[in-house]
């Protein structure tokens, strides 16, 4: 057997915009690859200066910054081949590009020909598309240079193959959602099948605003079998040997259920949050309600119970129920909590606004008053302790209105937003199982869910059934199917019209809400973008 070629695949954890740190990540794996004897390091698509960078790509300063520092990277290299990904412009085109260093100089450089449009990606904004192959020698194989979206779709891959190579290496910064790494593995399988060429993927990993990148680097053979996939949801270096036309090592991953996915993808878009915009640590309005227990749970993993603290603000409406388990989580979960009782500023704010009020019953206003009153709270705290506010809202109450604007959606990062309600109790259930014990008190799982904004109030007794809610919501956005075909699923017509009008409604909201992590394959944020003002009608 000729000696392997070693790929080392440098899954890391790149902060948009930070260049020089950037470059420094792939310089320390680039190192660490060529003591472990790796002949060429693989790193995810722009690594060097982050995904998405966004308009930041449009500064010309900006693209400038990249090239020095990918020359100066580039003197660091000896002795080991890196492919590093950075936007490339050349006589003032731009391209999502791929450098190919070497002793000391980029030796070659890909444009990715496939730039994608749809769903979070805008890449026709800022990049030009390449054509040309890339194709170099290592070891006597020839290797082939694809970036992500050349690969999901046929024709880039092709290329390199007709160009003469034998391996494709692929830069990827491909976000997650529920399933996608089986999708993945599929639209992988198809280009194999097209070229013969067994690939080695390359997956950025992190938090960066509402995405966040899991990693699952992976092989395949030439037969399109799974080789080798590498760790999720963290940063690793990994070596693979590839000899006589196939990988040789095999690592196959467990089989994980999507709750784990999911709450990892959701701890990682937190951490990751915080981490990178310098917040010191989380505050939480915590109701003895399923939502917040939930967010509780995800921040404390994220950051580390010292770092969190939660505020119980009951009214006279709280239930002692309510009280009682919010202090039980806390016991279990150890962080600082305190309780603020909003009823004298419920006063307050009653008196004041009693002569305006005069000779109108009262409404949703009052019941709008106390949530906006804890907002303010948690908002007063979060400027005095620099400290972000994490909303509590779930995907089913930003489809249908059900958050209080300056209210509950007061805060600066929304950790469920892209979670129904029915997957928020999932998603408890899974992290109650996990080892330590459970950290959710079972009553909150099991007692009906309520605002708690007025006397014997509970959420069902205005909205469908939340497992009718909830599909008929993901039919609507995910599906983009019509009222119509909806129904014809077998969903109560009222409900279908009351719930796709409240979420056409609500439009208006939603875009005052904060940023959360997107875990579906469309979540309220880059990839649903409505209009608020429209008299387009389908319900």
């Amino acid at each position: 057997m000729k000696t392997p070629l070693t790929v080392a695949v440098a899954q890391l954890n790149c902060v948009v915009g930070d260049i020089s740190g950037n470059a420094r990540r792939i310089l320390d794996a680039v190192t660490r690859a060529k003591a472990a004897g790796a002949d060429v390091v693989l790193t995810p698509e722009l690594a060097l200066c982050g995904y998405p960078a966004e308009d930041l790509l449009l500064r010309p300063a900006f693209i400038a910054a990249c090239a020095t520092e990918l020359a100066a990277l580039a003197v660091e290299v000896q002795g080991i081949t890196a492919l590093v990904g950075y936007p490339a412009e050349v006589e003032g085109v731009r391209y999502n590009a791929a450098a190919v260093i070497r002793d000391g100089r980029v030796v070659d450089t890909y444009f990715k020909h496939r730039l994608p449009n749809y769903e979070v990606f805008d890449e026709e904004r800022y990049f030009e598309a390449g054509t040309g192959a890339c194709v170099f020698e290592l070891k006597g194989v020839r290797v082939g240079v694809n970036i992500c979206a050349d690969v999901w779709e046929s024709g880039a891959a092709e290329v390199a193959r007709e160009a003469g190579a034998e391996l494709l290496l692929v830069l990827n910064a491909s976000p997650f959602h529920m399933n996608k790494q089986q999708r993945r593995y599929e639209v992988l399988r198809e280009r194999v099948a097209d070229t013969g060429l067994p690939v080695a993927y390359c997956n950025l990993v992190g938090g960066q605003d509402e995405l966040v990148f899991d990693g699952g680097s992976f092989a395949l053979d030439p037969d399109g079998g799974l080789a080798w996939q590498g760790s999720v949801f963290a940063e690793e270096l990994a070596l693979l040997r590839f000899a006589e036309g196939a990988w040789q090592d095999r690592q196959l991953p467990e089989p994980r259920p999507v709750e784990a996915d999911v709450y990892e993808a959701l701890v990682l878009g937190v951490r990751d949050y915080l981490g990178k915009n310098g917040f010191p640590g989380a505050l939480i309005g915590l109701s003895g309600g399923v939502d917040s227990a939930l967010t509780l749970a995800i921040a404390v993993d994220a950051l580390g119970a010292e770092r969190v603290r939660a505020v119980m603000m009951p009214s006279p409406y709280t239930a002692q129920m309510s009280l009682d388990d919010s202090r039980e989580m806390i016991r279990r979960i150890g962080v600082r909590y305190d309780e603020i009782a909003i009823e004298p500023a419920m006063r307050t704010f009653a008196g004041l606004l009693a002569p305006h009020f005069a000779g109108l019953p009262e409404d949703a206003t009052e019941e709008n008053l106390q949530s906006r009153i804890r907002g303010m709270l948690l908002m007063a705290l979060s400027n005095k302790t620099g400290a972000i506010v994490l909303t509590t809202g779930n995907k089913s109450e930003m489809a249908t209105g059900y958050a209080t604007l300056y209210g509950d959606m007061a805060g600066g990062f929304a950790v469920i937003k892209d979670i129904y309600k029915t997957f928020v109790y999932r998603l408890c259930a899974w992290r109650n199982a996990q080892p330590g014990g459970p950290v959710i008190p079972d009553n909150i799982l099991t007692r009906p869910p309520s605002a708690e904004l007025k006397p014997d109030q509970c959420d069902q007794d205005s909205l469908p059934p939340y497992e009718v809610l909830d599909a008929i919501i993901a039919a609507y956005m995910e599906e983009d199917l019509s009222p119509d075909e909806i129904i014809a699923r077998g969903y109560p017509e009222a409900d279908v019209k009351r719930t796709v009008g409240m979420l056409r409604r609500n439009e208006y909201k939603r875009r005052q809400a904060p940023p959360g992590v997107r875990v579906t394959q469309r979540g309220f944020g880059k990839d649903w973008r409505y209009p608020i003002t429209s008299r387009y009608r389908d319900a």
